[in-house]
């Protein structure tokens, strides 16, 4: 969450676009509109599809919470969710979508980056938002990532980016990939 004269901006991307008109320095979004319109869409699906996919696998490997902080969550859809994680209840069926939506978003990637280094032409809120959800599935998901070196290295090229890198640096955790809460909403779009 960003708050600028008083008002909450919440929503990684939308962050990131206001970021991008406000600061100094390289541009993270594509200069030409339709590169503008790609980005955007391309940052839609991994928010819609890829995040949920992601935030269920990861989430039931660390859950931990109590009736307090369960309290806390006022959204309806997150706090149900909360509750089956800290049951132990995960749908397989839920699990193995997810794993094919991760398997997709890294083949999307693969098919991308063939005769290109970064996602949109120059390094975008795409990377930025397509890391931030998939770096944490190399160890759940391996056979995503298994024979795709190009989006292994990609995963890298983001990883030290000097930005990405000092932000990984401010975790609090050792390992912050893995560092995981049940969100975002789920895909209600198919």
């Amino acid at each position: 969450m960003l708050v600028v004269e008083g008002e909450a901006m919440t929503d990684s991307v939308f962050i990131a676009c206001y970021l991008d008109d406000v600061g100094q320095g390289a541009a993270l979004r594509p200069a030409d509109p339709y590169g503008r319109w790609e980005m955007m869409r391309w940052c839609r699906q991994v928010t819609e599809r890829t995040a949920p996919a992601a935030a269920y696998l990861a989430v039931g490997r660390t859950a931990e919470a109590d009736a307090a902080l369960l309290e806390r969550i006022g959204s309806v859809d997150l706090r149900a969710r909360w509750e089956q994680v800290t049951a132990g209840g995960f749908s397989e069926d839920r699990l193995a979508d997810s794993r094919s939506k991760i398997l997709q978003a890294v083949e999307k990637i693969e098919a991308r980056l063939d005769a290109r280094q970064w996602l949109m032409g120059a390094f975008s809120i795409a990377d930025i938002e397509s890391f931030a959800w998939l770096a944490g599935m190399v160890p759940l998901v391996p056979a995503a990532f298994a024979g795709k070196p190009r989006a292994r290295q990609w995963l890298e090229r983001v990883r030290v980016q000097p930005a990405v890198a000092q932000a990984l640096s401010l975790a609090r955790s050792a390992d912050p990939a893995a560092s995981w809460s049940v969100g975002p909403e789920i895909n209600r779009w198919g």
